[in-house]
């Protein structure tokens, strides 16, 4: 078993009283912070990237997310807490730190995860070079090749940078987020006066990619070396006395006051904007630069030099390495892995309304089963079919190709009625065009709800089948975008239940409306009715296992945070509950605590997908309840989000669930089990080829496909299942 990290818990290590009637739920101690957990996550990706198991450029691919994934961390949470700090707030999260205490904690994980990014880079740089795929310093290369690279910069580069001179004359420039910078010192022939300039490496799909391949073989270089390397264009007849690296992070977090704004379209573009100048949270720095550079940045920038500068040793922004884990070398990646179709789909060419209708719900898995031939098809069919009258969606994120069907579908005389979320972190910009275009097509748009934001992943059609209407459903977990169904593991369900469609009549006339109705007949929507429901049906279960005995609770999520469930978890499991958490990152509930969660665990699972997907399972005493939907167990979706989740009823789709859960709490070869303290420890299986739980559910997949062409998949289903829950008893 491999510990995933060396730091000190994510809580306070001494353990509080073990007698049941000792502890207060109250306590610090019992929660983990919310951002160390999240570090804590992103050092179990960086683990794939030192696993010797995982392929090559699988290897370089997750040193990338890792790299990724920090960069965002500094803009949105290390930029929170910047700003709670500056405004004086000093009290305590419910872990017990103060916003100053978890800066500086973070802060000190993150220093040694970079020098584990470092050693791991090497190693990899090593390992690709035996396999003749290198990353070299121009200064190495032979003359020809430096030669050729000089050609390519006069051509194709030089002509996009500009200059920037820093003097009484001219002003410390702008400097862009995430943006490589040179800072170029220079001096006349002869002379003793230095002079400053800023240069921006221009990486950008429009001018070039920060890895700059040489002739033809798989050597790279980087494109700041390039242009290092070829200053005298710039700046011709003058002497290069420095040229040293640099890069800022900006807070992401700029919210203008929603409530004063007359156009929340308008708001949104005008947060865009100020993001763009928002204030410094971290300046890198390459290793070795001068210290009176460095501290004459710092100060420019108007960052504390001791606290905010952060020196990296080898390559800046390793997240470019995504470039290079692109190569096509097939036996350095993963198998390829080719998404099949739905069952019910595969075979069947008739209106999906059809299907849904006599077939009765449908349960759709991507990355295993295809986006385009379930998701799209639903709305490519919606589209044009004659007989719909009506479209509603919810857009967080997506693409174009969803979107164009509405354009289609508004262009075929259907009443369609889309709420674009504007304030998609990140996807703001591109919402923003959506929505706009979207109007041009004659298409109702709105934005959601004032002063919640609306994450539930729902389309809703009403079509005249017969004499009726009749009103068809896909709930799903993850966003309508076709991309991140072949990377995140995300749930579906198609169906036609009259009650769960009245359900999403009134919320999306809430939606687009005013008032929300006081409750609804299936659905558990937030901010109203999923958080009490959550907790009322924990309770249950206490009541029920306090009766019967048997209580068991298991979610899968992306994150527990929301200190109200997680009381109410401690309380079950204290009772004699069972639960399961399968949580990928955010994690503040601490299993295996003698006398209070002893008889809890939670799992991670880190693979080759991310993933998303989201369950809920009570056993209520033996009368089972399954719940998918898009909202995790946090504080901000459960009070602060338009949520949904539905609850899965069809026997059939049931024991899709129940696989799907057994398959990962069975896991020996990608789960990581938290301790007590917080931190994990992987699981280590007993043969070399142990598949995880991923790889086992794209073979699910592709066997179950091939059971159903000779009408044998019930057999095939029951005999997973059987196989899986004696894994998962034998635990």
């Amino acid at each position: 078993m491999t510990k995933s990290d060396a730091q000190p818990p994510c809580g306070d290590s001494s353990e509080p009283a073990t007698t049941a009637t000792g502890f207060s739920l109250d306590d610090p101690a019992l929660y983990l912070n919310r951002e160390l957990t999240w570090l804590q996550f992103n050092r179990r990706v960086l683990h794939e990237a030192a696993d010797p198991r995982t392929p090559l450029l699988e290897r370089v691919k997750f040193l990338a997310i890792v790299s990724n994934n920090l960069d965002e961390f500094f803009m949105k949470r290390i930029g929170g807490l910047k700003q709670q700090i500056a405004a004086g707030v000093h009290s305590p999260t419910i872990d017990g730190r103060t916003p100053q205490q978890q800066v500086q904690e973070c802060q000190a994980i993150i220093r040694d995860m970079q020098r584990e990014q470092k050693e791991i880079f090497d190693e990899l740089m090593a390992l690709l070079e035996a396999r003749e795929i290198r990353l070299v310093r121009i200064a190495d290369l032979p003359e020809a090749a430096r030669l050729g690279l000089r050609e390519h910069f006069r051509t194709d580069i030089f002509p996009m940078i500009t200059p920037l001179a820093m003097d009484p004359s001219h002003p410390f420039p702008f400097i862009s987020n995430l943006a490589l910078n040179l800072l170029v010192t220079l001096r006349f022939p002869g002379g003793q006066e230095t002079y400053k300039a800023r240069v921006k490496v221009p990486v950008s799909k429009d001018v070039s990619s920060r890895l700059v391949r040489v002739g033809e073989a798989n050597t790279f270089v980087t494109l700041d070396d390039l242009i290092a390397t070829n200053l005298d264009m710039l700046f011709p007849g003058m002497e290069i006395a420095s040229c040293e690296l640099f890069r800022v992070t900006r807070n992401a977090i700029v919210e203008p006051a929603e409530e004063a704004a007359n156009d929340l379209l308008e708001l949104i573009e005008t947060e865009l904007r100020e993001r763009h100048f928002a204030p410094i949270v971290r300046l890198e720095v390459q290793r070795g630069m001068s210290p009176v550079h460095r501290g004459m940045l710092a100060a420019e920038l108007g960052l504390n030099e001791e606290r905010d500068v952060v020196e990296v040793e080898g390559m800046m922004a390793l997240r470019d390495l995504f470039e290079l884990a692109a190569l096509e070398l097939p036996d350095l990646h993963d198998p390829p892995h080719r998404p099949v179709d739905h069952t019910l789909l595969a075979n069947d060419r008739r209106n999906i309304f059809h299907i849904v209708r006599e077939n009765g719900p449908l349960l759709l898995q991507h990355p295993y089963e295809s986006f385009s031939t379930t998701v799209e098809r639903f709305l490519r069919t919606a589209a044009e079919d004659p007989k719909v009258l009506a479209i509603k969606m919810t857009v967080y994120r997506t693409s174009g190709s969803m979107l164009e069907w509405l354009v289609k579908a508004a262009r075929n005389g259907k009443q369609v009625a889309v709420l674009v979320e504007l304030k998609a972190r990140f996807d703001e910009a591109a919402n923003i065009g959506w929505a706009r275009r979207l109007e041009s097509e004659g298409i109702h748009v709105t934005y959601g709800v004032l002063g919640l934001k609306t994450h539930s992943k729902l389309i809703f059609v009403v079509r005249r089948d017969y004499s009726q209407l009749r009103r068809y459903y896909h709930i799903g977990t993850g966003n309508y975008h076709p991309g991140t169904a072949k990377l995140y593991t995300d749930l579906g369900m198609l169906g036609c239940d009259e009650e769960i469609g009245q359900d999403l009549t009134e919320l999306f006339n809430y939606l687009t409306g005013y008032s929300p109705p006081p409750s609804y007949r299936k659905i558990l929507a937030a901010p109203y009715t999923l958080k009490k429901a959550i907790l009322a049906k924990i309770q249950r279960e206490i009541d029920h296992h306090e009766r019967d005995g048997n209580g068991h609770i298991q979610m899968k999520m992306n994150a527990i945070e929301d200190v109200d469930v997680i009381r109410a978890l401690y309380k079950a499991s204290r009772a004699g509950v069972k639960i399961d958490l399968i949580v990928r990152d955010t994690c503040r509930f601490r299993p295996g605590i003698a006398g209070l969660s002893e008889g809890a665990r939670v799992i991670s699972i880190v693979g080759r997908f991310l993933e998303h997907g989201r369950i809920i399972y009570f056993r209520n005493g033996g009368d089972e309840e399954y719940y998918i939907g898009s909202a995790d167990m946090m504080r901000r979706n459960l009070e602060s989000r338009v949520e949904v989740h539905a609850p899965v009823e069809d026997t059939a789709l049931r024991q899709e669930l129940r696989l799907i859960l057994d398959v990962q709490l069975s896991d020996q070869r990608s789960a990581w089990d938290m301790q007590p303290d917080g931190t994990y420890v992987q699981r280590r299986p007993g043969e070399d080829n142990a598949k995880g739980a991923q790889e086992t559910l794209i073979g699910v997949a592709e066997r179950r496909l091939a059971a159903s062409s000779k009408h044998k998949e019930k057999n095939f289903r029951s005999r997973l299942l059987n196989h899986f829950q004696r894994r998962v008893k034998g635990d």
